[in-house]
């Protein structure tokens, strides 16, 4: 039986390319897909949550130093997704499976080094970082039993970006939700000793997700060799290609480049907010695991958006591609209308899903406040970070994110929470500037029509 497919077809353009009608089903995968993805942060966090706040605070400390160490591999791999998507709007489908296998030989050692050196060094670093004693202690354990999950992870991006490339975003959505189902049985019984397994408290967590991890890789490499899929897109293995491999360094690194600067950034602001005391970080944790809630939306409509563009550019259709973006913004806007409607409402209620202190509730309520605007931003921005990439404009976002993440981001939060004395709130003030600076920038760089001389 063939495998369930999404492909978008460009050789013959028609008059709605790149409308609603395109967007919405490739990009309603996509988006359940990353809400899901989210789902097995947002368990972790619920879970640990009933441990108390410090372990709260401890799981999202590590979680996005973990993300920001590994991201500039993820977002390389999410380069596959460029070549796949403007190879087959070409018409050349048959070249589509190489890519991907040129994205796991280099990626999959380079991860396994780094994910080795953490492993090795990560006491002294957290302990580096400055948070309490407390947090230390269960960021170390975490960060150990789920750190070898990555490599997993790493074959996971890849083999999605593959996927989505042809515009198949349902095969990466039956896998994401069978791991998380997995992930969400482990939680329960390692972090609590439910189930006749060990009672490991955050490191239980840790291996949930790792596990989680290697279970959608595995499902997703063998869906990547199903008979219907090798051959229209020639997935078997063959031999790595320094030239593939420079074209896709030349564009994926950037992209990386860019992912890394921006967690980076983020990484820095949350050792800012961490150091104001377990209570501001565990605030902070369950606001942005209610922030994912559209983040992630707004990720899997740039992940859409980037393939329409790649293979509208492939086809030849500039028309199409900006219809395809102009499309995307909208969509996305009017998915973040509906969680500021949340956020505005009932913001108690979901900080609560996190934890019952309410201290850390307190801290939260004008966050989400904070969020509701927030989140229209950061929609916009990553909705047009995905069209740029599908067209191959990489390295230009890769400057704008340094300057902004490094230059502005971290020392305006800094400024207006600790010297201002603004605290948690006035932390996550300099975020929402920021986030609308960047919004503006990007949104503006692919309506000037710069990706129309991009060559990959």
């Amino acid at each position: 039986m063939a495998l369930p497919t999404e492909t978008v077809s460009t050789h013959r353009p028609r008059a709605a390319a790149g409308g609603f009608r395109e967007i919405v089903p490739l990009a309603l995968p996509v988006v359940l897909t990353q809400v899901s993805a989210t789902a097995m942060g947002v368990v972790d966090s619920a879970m640990v949550g009933r441990l108390g706040p410090t372990e709260l605070a401890a799981v999202g400390f590590s979680s996005v130093w973990i993300w920001t160490i590994i991201s500039i591999f993820y977002g390389t791999a999410s380069g596959v997704q460029t070549f796949v998507s403007q190879a087959d709007g070409a018409g050349d489908p048959q070249s589509c499976g190489g890519w991907a296998w040129q994205g796991l030989y280099v990626l999959v050692p380079a991860v396994l080094i780094v994910v080795a050196l953490i492993a090795a060094q990560v006491e002294g670093a957290v302990s580096l970082l400055g948070p309490s004693a407390e947090m230390q202690v269960a960021a170390t354990a975490y960060i150990k039993s789920r750190i070898f999950g990555e490599l997993g992870f790493i074959i996971l991006m890849v083999l999605s970006s593959f996927f989505r490339g042809i515009g198949d975003t349902r095969t990466p959505l039956y896998v994401s939700l069978g791991a998380n189902a997995v992930n969400a049985v482990l939680d329960y019984g390692l972090i609590f000793g439910e189930l006749g397994l060990p009672r490991w408290g955050v490191a239980g967590a840790g291996v949930a997700t790792a596990i989680g991890h290697w279970v959608a890789a595995a499902t997703l490499f063998v869906a990547f060799r199903r008979r219907s899929i090798r051959r229209k897109f020639h997935t078997d293995p063959i031999a790595p290609s320094a030239t593939r491999i420079r074209r896709f360094l030349r564009t994926g690194a950037p992209i990386g480049g860019q992912w890394c600067i921006g967690m980076t950034s983020f990484a820095l602001f949350t050792t800012v907010v961490a150091r104001m005391g377990d209570t501001s970080m565990a605030a902070s944790q369950a606001f942005v695991m209610l922030l994912s809630l559209s983040f992630m939306q707004a990720v899997g409509i740039s992940i859409a958006s980037s393939t329409l563009v790649g293979r509208y550019v492939g086809a030849g259709n500039p028309e199409a591609v900006s219809r395809s973006f102009r499309s995307s913004l909208v969509l996305g806007a009017g998915l973040a209308g509906i969680v500021a409607v949340l956020f505005v409402t009932v913001p108690g209620a979901l900080l609560r899903v996190f934890t019952d202190d309410s201290a850390v509730v307190a801290l939260g309520r004008p966050l989400l406040l904070l969020g509701a605007l927030f989140q229209f931003f950061d929609a916009f921005a990553i909705i047009a970070e995905g069209a740029l990439r599908g067209a191959g404009d990489t390295r230009w976002p890769f400057l704008v994110e340094t300057i902004l993440g490094w230059g502005f981001f971290v020392p305006l939060a800094y400024t207006l929470g600790v010297v201002l004395e603004g605290g948690l709130t006035g932390a996550w003030i300099g975020g929402l500037i920021y986030i609308a600076l960047l919004a503006l920038v990007l949104v503006r760089r692919f309506q000037s029509g710069a990706w129309k001389r991009m060559r990959i």
